[in-house]
């Protein structure tokens, strides 16, 4: 065994960087391809957030639920909260930058079981995450082929948006699996698109329409088309169910960041860089998307039309684009939407396989020994494989044919993509509370690495927990008075899936634990000699 203050070489006779040297700390070799700069690592964080995804997919939601205060308020307001769980996200991952990221965070600060719940969490949460991506996608991409052909417009189906989102999860595949040099090229791409991109929506939708909403109306007027109260925009209810329901807008959009972490062991001065890719990401999504949004609210020229075609199914942002612009801008705006989102599912894969890469190599996965393998240019391609086919699996149910419409108008709408994107927000959310919780738990006694928030975690971590749990809360509430049982036109329709789909699989995992895994799981497993680890720690 070589002296800790001698040079540590590879079997191949070269010395290791100090990321390495890191990483051998923890318990690791160097498996995959470190090739990302701190750019590259920003940037898939900000691609899997994509203001140019869920500003455009759930701005039905806010709409319905509060209306334009819900957007124009409420993204500034919980994006801060957002920020904060970034930051405190962002001092764990410096201490710890491992692609198992938020379950290794919580294996090492309170055990093998907080570190197993935590990642069954993180792992349904990005699954959930990369099929809703690619769903939503899928349908943005639908909406464009259709604004330039009649015929394809006039011949919608759910079977032919399924298909679409099938090929565009082959495609955001086989970019994971070319190399990893491709992947931090292509988000690299992907940002300067998403801000170019967002920047050339705005300006048409602010010289284009025919006219703007006032500034008083964007920042004042409140809408309840959720059914609540009668469609009260005011009271107890509108202030404390309502408008909350539509915050899903801003904790939707800006999730994901958690791909910094992921991507840690193929990212150079990994302990600054990533911590900085996740609070980065999340404060520059927050600016653009609230100027994206603001933009379009102004845009908006009929407003009880908005509302109409939302309760038909349709997605508010087009049907705004479709009042405001003429066919040509309504083209471009959705062309550039569909292309950020597909940017948007690659880097949700990329983030999902580097996460199903570690867990395995941990064993924590059935199959472990399958899914931690990684070919010869060091991308786990098996991780990636399994992800995309449970993403296509888990919205199958995007099949079953829901008529949200009239018989002279039918809107076919499938109610798992809601389900699958609550999923999503509940499990990576949940997933992140747990290490941030362990940190504030461990006090000063945390070894804090080279980007740390100092005393500032003793207000951040309970904060950050709190918000986390109290969204968790009205995340699993029916969106409509009808998904309630009991309601007088309860319907399976309107019920939101998501407490039965997130909850049933923490059964699940508690049962396993109980029953088999905490025999045989006991956290992060080394991958180099533990008297190396030892030799780094003196």
């Amino acid at each position: 065994m070589p002296e800790a203050h001698e040079p540590l070489h590879h079997p191949d006779g070269r010395v290791m960087t100090d990321d390495e040297k890191h990483l051998a700390r923890l318990g690791y070799r160097q498996d995959l391809s470190r090739t990302w700069s701190g750019f590259s690592n920003f940037a898939i964080s900000f691609s899997i957030i994509s203001i140019l995804a869920g500003c455009f997919t759930t701005l039905g939601q806010a709409w319905s639920n509060g209306g334009p205060i819900a957007i124009s308020w409420g993204w500034p307001f919980i994006s801060a909260f957002i920020l904060i769980i970034g930051f405190t996200m962002s001092e764990l991952v410096s201490a710890y930058p491992t692609s198992g990221g938020i379950y290794w965070w919580a294996s090492k600060l309170g055990g093998p079981r907080a570190g197993f719940f935590t990642g069954w969490l993180n792992w349904i949460g990005l699954v959930a995450v990369t099929a809703s991506v690619a769903y939503g996608a899928a349908n943005f991409v639908d909406i464009f082929i259709s604004t330039i052909s009649d015929s394809w417009a006039g011949n919608y189906s759910l079977q032919r948006v399924f298909i679409e989102f099938v090929v565009i999860l082959v495609l955001a595949a086989l970019a994971n699996i070319f190399s990893s040099h491709l992947l931090a090229v292509i988000n690299n791409v992907s940002v300067w698109w998403h801000v170019a991109g967002a920047a050339l929506i705005v300006l048409i939708l602010v010289v284009v329409p025919d006219h703007h909403q006032s500034l008083n109306w964007v920042f004042t007027e409140r809408i309840n088309n959720s059914g609540y109260d009668g469609g009260a925009s005011n009271g107890v209810m509108f202030w404390f169910l309502v408008l909350p329901l539509g915050f899903l807008l801003t904790q939707y959009t800006i999730t994901g960041f958690d791909a910094s972490a992921h991507l840690s062991e193929e990212t150079n001065t990994a302990s600054h860089a990533a911590a900085r890719g996740i609070w980065q990401s999340i404060f520059y999504s927050a600016i653009g998307g609230w100027i994206l949004l603001l933009a379009f609210l102004f845009a908006v020229q009929d407003p009880q039309g908005v509302t109409d075609n939302v309760n038909l199914g349709y997605y508010a942002s087009d049907v705004i684009f479709t009042q405001a612009l003429g066919n040509t801008s309504h083209s471009i705006v959705v062309f550039i939407s569909a292309a950020g989102q597909l940017f948007c599912t690659v880097a949700c894969l990329t983030s999902a396989s580097r996460m199903t890469f570690a867990f395995s190599r941990d064993g924590a996965i059935p199959g472990s020994g399958i899914w931690s393998k990684v070919n010869e240019h060091r991308v786990p391609v098996n991780a990636v494989m399994l992800v995309t086919v449970l993403a296509g699996l888990i919205t199958l149910p995007a099949l079953i044919e829901v008529n949200f419409g009239t018989a002279e108008e039918p809107i076919i709408l499938p109610t798992a993509f809601y389900a699958v994107v609550s999923v999503a927000v509940i499990g990576l959310y949940l997933a992140f509370a747990i290490p941030i919780y362990l940190r504030w738990k461990h006090g000063d006694k945390f070894e804090a690495g080279s980007w740390t928030n100092g005393q500032k975690y003793k207000w951040m971590n309970p904060i950050a927990v709190i918000e986390i749990i109290v969204i968790s809360i009205y995340f699993i509430l029916p969106l409509y008075p009808s998904g309630w049982i009991g309601n007088e036109n309860f319907a399976w329709k309107f019920v939101n899936y998501a407490p039965i789909l997130t909850f049933g699989t923490i059964l699940v995992v508690a049962i396993w634990w109980q029953v088999s895994a905490r025999h045989w799981f006991t956290g992060p497993k080394h991958t180099i000699d533990d008297a190396v680890v030892r030799a780094f720690e003196d």
